[in-house]
C-alpha cells in the first residue's frame, strides 16, 4: 500500500502519517518525488483500515501496490533509484562500467588489469576471490588472499570494487573488503544470502538466475529490500535456452522489461550472456540502446592464460575500444559514459 500525499502536503502532515503507519505496524519507505510524496507501507496491510490514515491532513488517497514485488515496483516509487559509491553515481544519466578479470589469480594480475580497465574508462573493478564452479575441481578461486588484493588494487587505483559472496557465513567478510556484493546466478534463490546481504546494508548487485523468470528475479530483490537496504542493482546476464551457440541467450527484453517495472538499475553482463569475446561487444552496445545503465564486463591482459571463463574475456585494448564505442551509443540514447 502506498500514500499519495497532497503536493501541498506540510512536513508536519507527513511526518504525522508515518507516525501513523508506524503505529499500526508498518515499515516506511518515504518517495519524495518531483511533483508528490509518496509513502510506501511495508507490511501486511489486510488489516489496515483506509479511513484511519486515507482521511488525514494532507493525504490525498491510498493506492494498493498490486505487484507481488512491492518495494521492488514502480508502483511504489516512480522516481529512478540512484545512489553513490564513493564519488560514481549509479542508476542516473550516466551509465556505469564494471570490468575485470573472472577470477583474481595474483596479485600482479589483478593489479594490471585494475590500471587497464582504469586507463580504458572502467569506474569499478570486477574480480572473484570465492568462484562458484560447475566441476568441484576447477579452480574455486584465492578466497581471502584474493580480496587484499582487489583491496590492494582498489588503494593503488581508486577504483572500488564489486565481488562475489557465496554465503551468508561470507557477508561480514567481503563486505569487509568489497564496495559492492554481488549476487550471482546460480544464487539468485539463496534466501537466506539475500537476506544476509540485505541486513548488511551494503551495496547488492543481484544477477538473474540462469532459468529464472523477471518476476522471480525481483521477488529474490524485494528479499534484499525488505531489510531496508535500498542500494539493489539487478543484472541480466542471459538465461539458458536451446541454443549452444553463445554460453546464454542474451534477454536484452528483460532490461526494459525490468526499467518498466521497477526503480531500480539495471546492469547488463554481456559477458556471461553471450560466453564468446567476440560477441561481447555487440552484446554490450545493444544494452546501451536498450536502456542498461551500466555493465559488467570481463576483461584479462592474458585470456589464454585464464584460469576461468577466458573465451569470453576481452582483452584491455578491446575493451578500450568497446569503450569508444559505447559512448556513442550512450549519447544517441541521451546517456553518457563519463
Amino acid at each position: 500500500m502506498i500514500v499519495i500525499m497532497k503536493a501541498d502536503a506540510t512536513m508536519k502532515q507527513k511526518s504525522a502519517v508515518i507516525a501513523r503507519a508506524e503505529s499500526l505496524g508498518f515499515k516506511i519507505h518515504l518517495s519524495d518525488g518531483k511533483e508528490r510524496t509518496i509513502i510506501g507501507l511495508i507490511g501486511d496491510d489486510r488489516d489496515l483500515y483506509k479511513d484511519q490514515i486515507e482521511r488525514m491532513p494532507g493525504v490525498e488517497r491510498l493506492v494498493p501496490v498490486l505487484k507481488p514485488f512491492k518495494v521492488a515496483s514502480r508502483e511504489f516509487q516512480p522516481d529512478d533509484t540512484t545512489f553513490k559509491i564513493g564519488d560514481i553515481e549509479i542508476g542516473g544519466k550516466e551509465l556505469v562500467i564494471m570490468a575485470g578479470p573472472c577470477s583474481v589469480e595474483s596479485r600482479s594480475q589483478i593489479i594490471e588489469t585494475a590500471w587497464a580497465v582504469k586507463e580504458a574508462g572502467a569506474h569499478i573493478l570486477r574480480g572473484g576471490a570465492f568462484k562458484p564452479r560447475s566441476s568441484p575441481y576447477a579452480f574455486q578461486g584465492l578466497g581471502e588472499e584474493g580480496l587484499k588484493y582487489m583491496a590492494e588494487a582498489r588503494e593503488e587505483t581508486g577504483l572500488p570494487i564489486i565481488t562475489e559472496v557465496m554465503e551468508p557465513a561470507l557477508v561480514p567478510l567481503v563486505a569487509e573488503y568489497s564496495d559492492i556484493l554481488q549476487i550471482g546466478a546460480r544464487n539468485m534463490q539463496n534466501y537466506a544470502l539475500l537476506h544476509a546481504v540485505g541486513k548488511s546494508q551494503a551495496p547488492v548487485l543481484l544477477k538473474r538466475g540462469m532459468s529464472s523468470l523477471i518476476e522471480e528475479w525481483l521477488m529474490c530483490a524485494e528479499y534484499i529490500l525488505s531489510h531496508g537496504n535500498t542500494r539493489v542493482m539487478l543484472c541480466e546476464r542471459g538465461i539458458r535456452t536451446f541454443e549452444t551457440y553463445t554460453r546464454n541467450t542474451f534477454d536484452i527484453n528483460a532490461i526494459a522489461v525490468a526499467k518498466q517495472l521497477s526503480h531500480l538499475p539495471v546492469i547488463a553482463d554481456p559477458s556471461h550472456a553471450t560466453g564468446r569475446w567476440e560477441y561481447v561487444a555487440p552484446a554490450a552496445k545493444a544494452s546501451v540502446a536498450a536502456g542498461a545503465d551500466g555493465l559488467i564486463i570481463e576483461v584479462h591482459p592474458r585470456p589464454d592464460e585464464a584460469m576461468s571463463d577466458g573465451l569470453q574475456s576481452l582483452k584491455p585494448e578491446k575493451f578500450a575500444q568497446l569503450v569508444v564505442d559505447m559512448r556513442r551509443v550512450a549519447e544517441a540514447v541521451d546517456r553518457e559514459i563519463p
